[in-house]
């Protein structure tokens, strides 16, 4: 376990010590390494590089454009994100990845069809020059890719060890300070925790003997935590949500969260459904349906793939209304969730919803959704924001020791808890449960909203 975390003391006028923490600074390059190349990596270093030529803005992050209350309403402080903490520049980043296809990122770009190509080509040839290393990868976990640029060993464990001497390298010849890892790959077929997820001991063990509770983001995510590396996974593969990750993370002042980036239909319901609940609006069914035609699309056509999938978007409804708490209202809803890979439709993912409320004296109402959204360029900005908070926990006393970083929930459709604490899925909750923890960290005061000094 990390030791306590040192602090600085700031007097104020109203509290006599306010903590404020201990925050390294951002000094040097930040290493950006990315298992899977695809839609959603690609779509993030393209518009980073873009954004840096000053050639289109990063709208959607929340480091880059958001700003931060702090004091009162009617002290007039409201600086950006980026402003008030020591996050790293996007000038400093630095990226290398891996994946089971040998595609330069710009040529893998062309073939994820998100980007038009006037805009890739202006990037050309900083994308081109950015080659994916031979991906850990095994097609009995994702069974639609069949990609050929992977890496060969005895074992599981030898492969750790090649991801581990990657890792070095990319440090050693990037000239990186201090290096994150995103996990953009695909969704990995449903599994459960075992004893091999137990313990360090365990996991180690069933690495050397293949055991096929160990599936390949969890070997990237041993690689990383034991270089004392943070990393964030963006699907909803179990990768760090283990006994083992969580031990590694905090012997190793590797912060970790996940998991599965919230951008559609799931991003829509964390909206919505909080009002509902506000009004006390009783729900009897949502009905949810996807099509899709990007590699995401194509790997979540296989039914162990989907379950996954299905497991973290099913979630959602349930901690947000808490049926329990308010039985005749939600406690008969009908949730049901589908997707359907249609490649005409490529990255241009379309949700429909069906949802069926009811109010005042139990009459029925019905609210209709049709969201097209474009999955990869709402994933980008989540990839960028994770990175940069990540790299500031990892560099904050009072963060890099604890393990799971809850305060950035806000970017997943399931957020990533202490064991037995159940998940905040409300979005305007994690929010200020996300900017109250910058707050915290400067010494600032948590903002409560209760309003009442205003009529003093």
């Amino acid at each position: 376990m990390a030791a306590r975390p040192k602090t600085a003391q700031k007097t104020s006028s109203k509290t006599a010590a306010i903590k404020i923490a201990e925050i390294q600074p951002a000094k040097g390059k930040l290493g950006v390494m990315i298992p899977g190349m695809g839609a959603v990596a690609t779509t993030f270093v393209a518009g980073v590089e873009a954004v840096r030529k000053r050639l289109a803005s990063p709208f959607g992050s929340l480091t880059q454009m958001g700003t931060i209350r702090l004091g009162k309403r009617t002290d007039g402080r409201s600086p950006k994100v980026k402003e008030f903490l020591p996050l790293a520049a996007l000038d400093d980043l630095v990226f290398t990845g891996w994946d089971p296809f040998d595609d330069d990122m710009y040529t893998a770009a062309r073939k994820a069809g998100v980007l038009e190509r006037e805009l890739l080509d202006q990037v050309k040839p900083f994308l081109s020059s950015i080659k994916p290393r031979p991906a850990v990868f095994d097609r009995n976990y994702v069974k639609k890719l069949d990609g050929h640029h992977v890496k060969k060993g005895k074992n599981k464990m030898e492969l750790a060890e090649q991801l581990r001497a990657d890792i070095q390298d990319f440090k050693k010849n990037s000239g990186a300070a201090r290096l994150i890892t995103i996990w953009c790959g695909s969704t990995e077929i449903f599994l459960q925790p075992t004893g091999a997820h137990q313990s360090l001991k365990a996991f180690e063990k069933a690495m050397q003997t293949n055991d096929e509770a160990i599936a390949p983001s969890m070997i990237y995510a041993y690689a990383s935590l034991m270089e004392g590396v943070p990393f964030a996974n963006g699907a909803p593969n179990l990768t760090v949500d283990l006994p083992v990750m969580h031990e590694l993370s905090r012997k190793n002042e590797a912060p970790i969260c996940g998991k599965d980036f919230k951008t559609g239909q799931t991003l829509m319901k964390t909206i919505l459904a909080p009002g509902f609940k506000a009004r006390l609006l009783g729900l009897n069914g949502w009905f949810s349906t996807n099509i899709l035609g990007n590699r995401d699309g194509e790997v979540l056509d296989d039914p162990g793939s989907f379950k996954t999938k299905e497991e973290s978007k099913l979630s959602v409804l349930e901690h947000i209304l808490q049926p329990d708490l308010y039985p005749d209202l939600y406690g008969k809803m009908s949730h049901v969730v589908r997707i359907n890979y249609y490649p005409p439709r490529g990255d241009n993912k379309e949700g429909w919803d069906n949802i069926d409320i009811f109010g005042w004296l139990g009459y029925p109402m019905q609210i209709k959704v049709d969201f097209l959204c474009r999955d990869s360029i709402l994933a980008a900005p989540i990839v960028l924001d994770l990175i940069l908070f990540l790299d500031l926990a990892k560099r904050t006393s009072e963060l890099n020791g604890i393990g799971i970083q809850e305060w950035l929930s806000f970017y997943f459709k399931s957020p990533m808890t202490a064991p037995g604490l159940y998940p905040e899925h409300d979005l305007f909750i994690q929010l200020m449960k996300l900017k109250n923890t910058l707050r915290h960290l400067k010494g600032e005061e948590l903002i409560t909203h209760l309003g009442l000094e205003y009529y003093d």
